[in-house]
């Protein structure tokens, strides 16, 4: 555990300095991502629908609900592995 930990930390370093920024797609996953493994599952109220940003980001980490936290730090980690 500790050492996916480090992993996680590590990646979410790295994810500052991508080469290329990704696509909005790949943001949202990115964000979901971090915010389950981080956090666990979303408990906080949906914004409204005139918040259209904070909204997708609502919708794509509540789309996790159920992954556990060391299945998102290590997708997370995969995933910023693909985009450096």
């Amino acid at each position: 555990m500790a050492d996916l930990k480090a992993a996680f930390e590590a990646a979410v370093a790295n994810s500052k300095n991508l080469t290329e920024r990704p696509d909005n797609a790949t943001l949202l996953q990115l964000y979901a991502l971090y915010k389950q493994g981080a956090t666990g599952d979303n408990t906080e109220k949906k914004p409204g629908f005139t918040d259209m940003v904070a909204r997708a980001k609502w919708d794509a980490w509540n789309k996790l609900k159920g992954t556990s936290s060391d299945d998102a730090m290590q997708q997370y980690i995969d995933l910023i592995a693909s985009l450096s």
